[in-house]
């Protein structure tokens, strides 16, 4: 039988866009739930060893979603230093807020996605300037930064006696 690893790695798809973006969407939903599981006052202020407060983190993860999504469409990217999570001008001021941006996001993820051609999922990219990778590495990235700020969120959750959502449930 014939080696065919590199005929086959360069023709077979692994994973298509949409179960990508359904994926993703999936976690996205999951951080929403976190987010909303918050009291109102921890969700700003709460922290534990010096880890940011939900909100910021949670700011964080739309900072990198939206313009990261209007960046791999138009390959503009805003400078990573001057978004909200940064410099904290812009943030939500309530979790109602938080939470309508968080959605405003999800959608812009979901209108924007279609514009991505299959070929573009393989061109690099340097992300807000400074993080070059193929546009799929960058999205992978995002999902495993939500996941990392979600697990903090989890132990915020956990220290204040409020149950998180089940991790499992996308």
């Amino acid at each position: 039988m014939e080696n065919n690893t590199a005929t086959l790695s360069s023709t077979v798809t692994v994973i298509t866009p949409e179960i990508l973006l359904k994926h993703w969407q999936g976690h996205r939903a999951l951080t929403r739930r976190v987010i909303a599981a918050f009291p109102e006052k921890e969700l700003f202020n709460y922290s534990i060893g010096g880890m940011r407060p939900f909100a910021r983190l949670a700011m964080e993860m739309i900072d990198l979603a939206g313009p990261g999504m209007q960046g791999f469409v138009t390959n503009e990217w805003d400078k990573i230093e001057e978004m909200p999570h940064h410099t904290g001008e812009g943030m939500p001021e309530t979790k109602a807020e938080l939470l309508e941006l968080w959605d405003e996001i999800t959608r812009v993820i979901d209108d924007l996605w279609g514009e991505l051609t299959p070929h573009r999922f393989a061109e690099t990219v340097v992300a807000f300037g400074q993080y070059e990778n193929p546009v799929y590495s960058t999205i992978l990235y995002f999902v495993d930064n939500e996941i990392h700020h979600r697990g903090q969120g989890y132990v915020y959750l956990r220290s204040l006696n409020i149950e998180p959502p089940f991790f499992w449930e996308r």
